[in-house]
């Protein structure tokens, strides 16, 4: 369990570097390399309905993905040079898209009254 605890680390480090970079293929391969370290950690991590999304996904175009989010729900995250391919296979299964896009302004608060 430490050893992938430590290989998390490294795999941020990594993800990190590949973003600065711009090198969004290595984002992609990290990404994948990660979750699937993750479902190895416990295997609540995933469902068979998640496996077979990810699996679709890859199967259309997506380098990399993982699940993000928490409480019983969350996003599957993915990377694709195709994006058109890979909207139709996710859309063809009932899944909704949500765009993602980087923000480069840094943190931000925001207050809620």
């Amino acid at each position: 369990m430490l050893d992938n605890l430590h290989l998390t680390k490294q795999l941020g480090h990594e993800s990190r570097d590949a973003l600065l970079a711009g090198d969004l293929r290595k984002f992609a391969e990290l990404m994948h390399v990660h979750w699937e370290h993750k479902k190895k950690r416990s295997p609540g991590m995933s469902s068979g309905f998640i496996d077979k999304m990810y699996d679709l996904a890859r199967a259309h175009g997506a380098l990399g993905g993982k699940l993000i989010g928490a409480g019983g729900g969350g996003f599957l995250m993915l990377y694709t040079e195709d994006k058109t391919r890979l909207r139709s296979a996710m859309r063809g299964a009932g899944l909704r898209e949500v765009r993602l896009q980087f923000d480069f302004s840094g943190t931000s608060v925001l207050a809620h009254s």
